[in-house]
């Protein structure tokens, strides 16, 4: 009984003693601790990686899609390599601060020739890349490309968070970007020219083809069609507007020299509307229509808007268009008076016709050349913005007004994005 007491004594005390717990604690959370401090290592480098990797990705999808609309012109295969070396090299050095510090020693011996260790992963091993392009056509003669990479990227874990079991991750980026060979906007453009006889005023400009000339003025326009002429001769206002249509119509056949995109009409008035034109392919129609105006009359808007609103609206254009170049054309109507309506009823009828044109979405350009008030409010009203709106106060006004007109309507509308 003596001896088992003793036994059971000691086996108490050997329970109480807390002499080596530490270690013993120590042993088992040791290995948790390691693992923990391993995955915010392998977060942090996950994170840089798949940055990286993005960078890469949005850059050889680029690259491609950058190259397909190029002068070169590679065609799909070609492309899709182009995209496949921009991403090697792109992601060569991604690759290589991907690997944990020993391991991109033992790469490094290996590339010296050293050591007999097997070599560290090469990005050719532990990437997967898929390349898309599609192509669809882009009006009558262009065509749009979308370039989409996916590239899958094996990332291995240190030798600590691989205590908890897993051995790698895979990253996944995707880029898309997008280029077209052509991309114009179809437009039908139709003008409303006033042609009254205050057109036949002489500007401030000094016309030098000749040496003298019947300058009118609202002064001597009571001697129309008898003036002297006099030296020097001015620019008329019509002429002026001849060549600024000029101007405008150059802008169109810049952008659509080959007539697929762009229809263009014009009717004038004075105290009455004139024949109008049919809208007809490219610009040469509307050139000759405004060429052979000549400026007599009173004034009188109302009739030649309605006829432009109804021309630029007609269903047919929508057709023309749709047969020739595949798209639904913008619709553009430019009003241009000097003067202001003989009668207030021409003011009320043009701006209903201003506001239908506005609720169809028909951009309206409005030029104000040598004005008066009326006019100019008239002018006002009917723009589609302020931006829209135009004053003209010389000849060379009237060029540039028009000018910026057609450099609106016929700028082209390239994309090439990310």
């Amino acid at each position: 009984m003596r001896r088992r007491s003793t036994i059971g004594r000691s086996f108490l005390a050997m329970l109480r003693d807390r002499g080596g717990n530490f270690g013993m604690m120590t042993a088992l959370i040791a290995p948790l601790l390691l693992a923990v401090g391993g995955v915010s290592v392998d977060v942090a480098n996950m994170l840089m990686t798949k940055n990286q990797l993005q960078d890469a990705t949005d850059a050889a999808a680029l690259a491609a899609a950058s190259a397909l609309v190029s002068d070169a012109r590679p065609d799909i295969e070609e492309a899709k390599a182009i995209a496949r070396k921009f991403l090697k090299t792109q992601t060569a050095v991604a690759s290589a601060t991907d690997m944990p510090g020993e391991e991109q020693q033992v790469a490094s011996r290996q590339a010296g020739g050293e050591g007999s260790a097997a070599a560290a992963p090469q990005w050719d091993d532990v990437n997967t890349t898929e390349i898309n392009i599609a192509e669809t056509a882009n009006g009558a003669k262009g065509k749009t490309f979308q370039v989409t990479v996916a590239n899958k990227h094996r990332l291995q874990f240190n030798a600590m968070t691989r205590l908890l079991g897993q051995e790698s991750i895979e990253i996944e980026t995707q880029s898309i970007a997008e280029s077209a060979t052509e991309s114009k906007n179809a437009l039908s453009m139709y003008l409303v020219l006033d042609r009254s006889g205050s057109m036949a005023w002489k500007t401030n400009t000094v016309n030098t083809a000749k040496a003298k000339c019947q300058n009118y003025t609202e002064a001597n326009w009571s001697k129309f069609p008898d003036l002297k002429a006099t030296s020097p001769c001015y620019v008329t206002k019509v002429d002026a507007l001849k060549a600024a249509v000029g101007d405008l119509l150059a802008q169109l056949v810049t952008a659509d020299p080959e007539s697929i995109y762009v229809r263009t009409g014009a009717v004038s008035y004075n105290s009455a509307q004139d024949m109008a034109s049919s809208l007809s392919w490219g610009t040469n129609g509307a050139a000759s229509y405004v060429n052979a105006l000549v400026a007599t009359g009173g004034t009188a808007s109302g009739s030649a808007f309605k006829t432009a609103y109804q021309k630029v609206t007609a269903l047919t254009e929508d057709s023309a268009h749709g047969a020739k170049n595949g798209q639904v054309p913008t619709k553009y109507i430019v009003f241009m008076t000097d003067g202001e309506n003989n009668y207030a009823n021409d003011d009320t009828v043009t701006k209903q016709w201003c506001d239908t044109a506005k609720a169809s979405k028909v951009q309206i350009y409005s030029v104000a050349f040598m004005a008066p008030d009326r006019g100019q409010k008239l002018l006002k009203y009917c723009a589609s913005s302020s931006s829209h709106y135009f004053e003209a106060d010389e000849a060379s006004d009237l060029v540039a007004a028009f000018k910026a007109i057609g450099e609106r309507a016929a700028a082209l509308a390239s994309r090439l994005t990310k």
